[in-house]
């Protein structure tokens, strides 16, 4: 048997290569933790005179394999002891212990390889070549730390290689230690950082925090811990929290402290934990970065401690270096505070803390609705719930808790009407608006023009929609933009918001003294606002809107990447709600006929001949008729059983589409039939029983209304992943939990690369079928909250395609790498990918764009032909092989939908050019960040096709605008460069068979399944206002991938008019309840007429629509 052999590459070899420009020396440590390198050189400087010469190094800048072997060469091969302390094992450093242990065995050399926390690592333990016991001593006095420690260290390094330094033992320092624990009568603020940090006398930042939570009215209680996962801390740090009970928690240690139990050791506080960052970048690293922190610390800092339930702050330190002592050719790294940053922080500390001591009955809290998308109808729009409902559900549990909610209130009115309203003076505003910094007063300024010019003032005041309920006030969120500039305003997020968006949550911060603040829903703007991705400053506009004012945000549990913007830019609780009940569609009217007729066929097949053909006909001219056979791709003159195999196939299709029944409503439990309908998903995704899950999603409801009320009183609320229940998640319920996400160090995950390339493979055969060869060239939708759920199989099926596949370390199933694929175990040729990535994607992911870059770059180098591999012959001609697109860095979309459905467009080519100007970088490769040029347009105008992955069957693609707005926007675009690729809908809602479609076919499937099922829209119907703006978001994704992407027949716009026109009853019943949601509906199908979107043969189709917006007005 032949082993076939594969290529290897890491992402360090991604990493720029720098020479360090040191000269040799006895010593040598290396380590990633800049207080080690720090404290041994303080150590050092105190007996120079007699200990060995000394070289000092951070692994960081030791990352990229060229630099690791001009290092190894230079300074390594020299020196007569090296020591490495690497935080997070071999896998982190994996080419540098391989190039050391070579040198070492080489030039007998003694190498110590040190874990960098309390752990044992036999892995560094093999490799090293000091001896055990002086090994184990060595890393002694690491653990325990501090300077002394460490000049004994160096003191005993000096003995083993002959000079003449005695030493001392390591001396323990203990695992904690606490500062500042005078009593008080005022709510206590336990702050929890690094011992080491204590130890290397690096603690400017622990100080000033403490100083600042002092002047804000709180008692700093400061406790430095080894690890918070080290048991030895336990005892003492639980007797300060029984002691003192803390009013909040402030953290500055990095990673998870989770246990084996799921619980940490600062769980039984039960309060909010603050995660401040203490970067390992640079202020003015920071200070330039669109997306504030490095992958590193986004990993450590921030996703890693979401996993507890830690609320993300602000970054309060960055590393500065001190001059550099050219005796060890080493510059001592610190970390310098942000004053600005670390009173930030203490502000919303405080605020949480005043949050618990304010008794219930006078806390006033703020619970806003989206206005998202405001369009016709949509006040109060969010994602799978029911807001309205869920409103008042809220206030009613609010007050049994002993809130003051007023009287009984129609929340569905206020929506309609917005009676009820404030004025906020234009005067206060402006003293508000002076607070803030010059940059923001400047750019709103500069934006909106004077104040006094904003649409929402009337005579010296903003008159703003507030409903108010007792302490309790309902409100919408402002529009962030103005409603006749949409198109340039709304989703354009370099835009600021308008004065009247600011002044209302000014307002509520400063007048009406709120405690809380409620965002109810997927998703408002707040958190879109511009500005850093996070680590935000004070220029950035939610920081600069919001303040510093807790944040309760109930959020679906589906969306893990809307999430986390919501929990890292607002630093929110996002309380994951359950998603709405699903079932099968079924069949209905004309398609009910159609299967009773086909199922009557199939029972008379081998009997009467004329009977037969007769049903034949009768099945295929009604699909004819029906304009079914246009939907499955039926031929004129093809033989009638074929043609009804494909209908049967279709048929089957639609009547599998899982549809909403309904929408959630936040707090309150699904029907049975509902309940057993997602436990039967849950297990088919899973392919096994799941025990306990009928158990897990009874208890929703009582999980969410106690998470609520839980996070009003300043209290923990437990942490719970994101992701979709349908796709076998059941460790997503029960819901009402504190949503985290995973690590992106670990995308894709190994389970996901499956996925994706079982997808991958799908994909080929499909375009194979219908093309009779291989694709050459594609592009695929890459969106976070996808690659989030999934764990990466969208990113996972791009490197299929590639003829890649991604490494692991296989302790810690990080990535590492690649693996490049022969063709023959291949067996296809490679495909040219390109990435049309999501704002939210390049926010999260920058170390897997930078893992695909690397991918292009390598499969282009094979010596392959160009029949097998365009990348290759892209490469010979001196192409460029940037393969990574999306929006400028802070701005998100793809701007195509929303020129559709809000803006002035005459043409499909204005939509196509829209979506093409949206992309204005490209991203990886040696720059990382680049303008795009002609690039992107290149690559659509040379793509064979586009594929769009959907993973769940929570949503579908006419859930609203944004398939629409990146597959639509692609295809008009395509079009407007002379191109007519395959647009591709990829469904892995069942990770072991997934299913390809073109999005022509997937359009008809949930026109037929969903739009006209009488069972959908009475579902709808059920939840009155807010169910019928489902209904008119349904019609504008239709239309808006109509405008775009051309594949909507006529006869679909004929059966949705006939779905909600047609039928009285249902006209009626819309219009009771949402009658500016209809009017939004007639007028767009008008639209769709007005354009030749839609001819039908149904005579005056256009006085009924105008009859109906007449009505209406």
């Amino acid at each position: 048997m032949h082993v076939l052999a594969t290529q290897l590459a890491t992402l360090s070899e991604a990493d720029v290569a720098i020479d360090l420009g040191q000269s040799p020396a006895e010593m040598v440590v290396l380590s990633f933790a800049d207080s080690d390198l720090s404290a041994l050189a303080a150590a050092w400087q105190q007996d120079a005179a007699t200990l060995p010469t000394l070289r000092l190094a951070n692994l960081k800048k030791l990352k990229h394999p060229m630099s690791i072997d001009l290092y190894v060469d230079s300074v390594v091969a020299h020196a007569r002891i090296v020591v490495v302390r690497c935080l997070g094992g071999l896998g982190y450093w994996r080419y540098g212990f391989e190039r050391l242990g070579d040198m070492a065995r080489d030039k007998r050399i003694l190498l110590a390889a040190l874990p960098g926390d309390d752990r044992a690592d036999p892995r560094l333990a093999s490799l090293s070549t000091l001896p055990a016991q002086p090994l184990a001593r060595l890393g002694r006095y690491f653990r325990e730390g501090g300077t002394e420690n460490l000049r004994q260290a160096l003191r005993f390094v000096g003995n083993l290689l002959g000079h003449d330094t005695p030493w001392k033992e390591p001396v323990p320092v203990g695992p904690i230690s606490v500062l500042g624990a005078a009593q008080d009568d005022r709510p206590t603020a336990l702050v929890v950082f690094y011992r080491s940090n204590l130890l290397a006398a690096d603690m400017a930042p622990v100080t000033a925090l403490m100083d600042a939570l002092d002047r804000r009215g709180l008692a700093p209680l400061a406790v430095a811990v080894s690890s918070l996962k080290d048991p030895a801390i336990e005892p003492e740090l639980n007797r300060q929290i029984e002691t003192r009970r803390p009013a909040i928690v402030l953290n500055a240690t990095a990673f998870s402290a989770m246990r084996t139990d799921d619980t940490t050791i600062l769980d039984t506080a039960d309060v909010p934990v603050l995660q401040v960052v203490l970067s390992g970048s640079t202020q003015e690293a920071w200070a330039s970065s669109p997306r504030g922190l490095s992958p590193a610390d986004l990993a450590m800092n921030v996703v890693l401690p979401e996993l507890d339930g830690r609320l993300l702050t602000r970054t309060i330190s960055f590393k500065a270096e001190m001059p550099v002592d050219p005796r060890i050719e080493f510059a001592s790294v610190r970390h310098a505070p942000d004053l600005d940053r670390i009173d930030y922080v203490a502000r919303l500390a405080a605020a949480w803390a005043q949050l618990s001591r304010t008794p219930r009955a006078k806390r006033r809290v703020a619970l806003i609705m989206s206005d998202y998308p405001a369009r016709g109808g949509r006040t109060g729009y969010a994602v799978g719930l029911d807001t309205p409902a869920s409103v008042a559900a809220i206030l009613r549990l609010l007050g049994a808790a002993g809130y003051e909610v007023g009287g009984a209130h129609d929340i569905e009115a206020f929506l309609r009407d917005q009676a009820e309203r404030v004025d906020i003076p234009l005067s206060a505003y402006r003293i508000w608006l002076a607070a803030l910094s010059a940059s923001v007063r400047r750019t709103i300024n500069e934006a909106w023009g004077d104040a006094a010019s904003d649409p929402a003032v009337v005579g010296e005041a903003f008159r703003l929609p507030v409903l108010r309920c007792g302490n309790v006030m309902v409100l919408l969120q402002p529009d962030r933009g103005s409603l006749a500039g949409r198109k340039s305003g709304y989703h354009d997020m370099t835009c600021p918001p308008r004065h009247a968006y600011v002044a209302l949550y000014a307002w509520l911060r400063e007048t009406e003294k709120i405690n809380a603040l409620i965002h109810l829903g997927t998703h408002g703007t707040l958190e879109w606002l511009p500005g850093k991705a996070l680590a935000l400053s004070a220029e950035c506009w939610p920081e600069a809107v919001l303040g510093p004012v807790p944040v309760v945000y109930p959020f679906i549990v589906n969306n893990p990447g809307e999430a986390v913007q919501a929990k890292r830019r607002l630093a929110a609780i996002t309380i994951g709600h359950l998603t709405p009940p699903l079932s099968a569609a079924g069949l209905h009217g004309a398609l009910a006929e159609m299967e009773g007729i086909i199922e009557e066929y199939a029972a008379a097949d081998g009997l009467d001949r004329r009977r037969l053909r007769f049903l034949e006909d009768e099945i295929v001219d009604r699909a004819w008729s029906s304009g079914l056979a246009v939907d499955c791709g039926l031929e004129k003159g093809e033989p009638n059983h074929v043609a009804i195999s494909k209908l049967d196939a279709q048929l089957c299709d639609i009547k599998e589409l899982s549809i909403r029944d309904g929408l959630h409503v936040f707090g309150q439990a699904p029907d049975a039939k509902a309940q057993r309908v997602l436990v039967g998903a849950i297990a088919a995704a899973a392919g096994t029983e799941v025990t306990g899950i009928d158990v897990a999603i009874q208890a929703c409801d009582g999980h969410e209304r106690a998470a609520l009320v839980a996070a009003l009183d300043g209290r923990r609320v437990a942490p719970g992943p994101a992701g979709a229940p349908t796709r076998g998640r059941a460790d997503v319920l029960p819901t009402g939990r504190n949503l985290t996400s995973i690590d992106p160090r670990s995308i894709p995950t190994p389970t996901a690369a499956i996925i994706g390339s079982r997808a991958a493979e799908e994909v080929v055969r499909r375009y194979l079928q219908d093309h009779g060869e291989h694709p050459r060239s594609l592009v695929i939708d890459l969106w976070a909250s996808a690659s989030l759920r999934t764990g990466g199989d969208d990113l996972a099926q791009a490197l299929a395609y590639l003829g890649v596949r991604p490494t692991w370390d296989k302790g810690s199933n990080r990535i590492t790498g690649i693996e490049i694929m022969p063709l023959s175990l291949l067996d296809r040729p490679r495909i040219d990918v390109t990435l049309r990535i999501s704002g939210l994607f390049r926010d999260v992911f920058e170390t897997q764009i930078t893992l695909f870059d690397m991918a292009v770059r390598r499969v282009a180098e094979l010596d392959e032909e160009a029949v097998d591999n365009p990348l290759a012959e892209v490469l010979r001609r001196g192409a460029d092989l940037a393969r990574v697109f999306g929006s400028a860095p802070g701005s998100y979309g793809a701007q195509a939908a929303d020129l559709a459905l809000d803006g002035a467009w005459q043409t499909r080519e204005q939509l196509g050019e829209a979506y093409l100007s949206a992309v204005t970088h490209a991203y990886g490769g040696p720059d990382a960040i680049q303008e795009a040029g002609e690039d992107f347009r290149k690559q659509v105008s040379m793509a064979n096709l586009l594929v769009h992955p959907q993973d769940d069957r929570e949503r579908d693609l006419l859930d609203g605008d944004a398939v629409a707005d990146f597959a639509g926007g692609f295809a008009a675009a395509a079009a407007l460069l002379g191109n007519a690729p395959e647009l591709y809908h990829v469904d892995t809602s069942q990770p072991s068979a997934p299913k390809v479609r073109r999005v022509a076919e997937e359009v008809a499937r949930v026109v037929r399944g969903r739009l006209t099922n009488p069972r959908w829209l009475a579902g709808m119907l059920e939840h009155g206002h807010r169910g019928v703006a489902e209904i008119a978001q349904t019609v504008d994704a239709l239309y808006a991938i109509s405008a775009t992407a051309r594949v909507v027949p006529s006869h679909l716009f004929d059966a949705t008019h006939e779905a909600l026109f047609g039928d009285e009853a249902i006209l009626a019943a819309m219009m009771e309840r949402n009658t500016e949601a209809v009017v939004a509906i007639a007028g767009r199908l008008r639209d769709a007429l007005a354009r030749d979107l839609w001819t039908t043969r149904r005579n005056a189709v256009d006085e009924e629509l105008s009859a109906i917006m007449k009505a209406g007005s």
